[in-house]
């Protein structure tokens, strides 16, 4: 069973910065894929960010330019860095993990709240 531990939420001004990291462990397979989820209040969670294990990395367009997901494959950590922030950023983040069977895991979440 992978347990992920994320970090890092909170309450910040526009413009502002906050930066997420999640931790995995407990894998008995290699972890492929590692992402960002958010899910807003009535609204349907969305994939903001991913990167696979060579470093590929795909965005979301509303936070592109403004966020940078990077990860340690060595730690099994995955972190967002999220700059200029935006009311429309507020949301719960998840992270998430595909290993190498197909295998998904979510974390707990964590609250990202901007204020205008």
């Amino acid at each position: 069973q992978v347990q992920l531990v994320e970090s890092g939420g909170g309450l910040v001004q526009a413009g502002g910065s906050l930066r997420l990291s999640c931790a995995a462990s407990g894998s008995r397979f290699s972890i492929n894929r590692m992402a960002w989820y958010r899910q807003a209040p009535g609204k349907q969670r969305e994939r903001v960010a991913s990167i696979t294990s060579s470093g590929n990395t795909d965005y979301v367009d509303s936070v592109k330019g403004r966020f940078t997901i990077s990860r340690d494959n060595t730690k099994n950590t995955v972190s967002l860095q999220m700059n200029s922030l935006k009311p429309e950023d507020t949301a719960v983040y998840y992270c998430n993990v595909l290993t190498s069977v197909l295998y998904q895991y979510w974390g707990q979440g964590t609250q990202v709240t901007v204020s205008s």
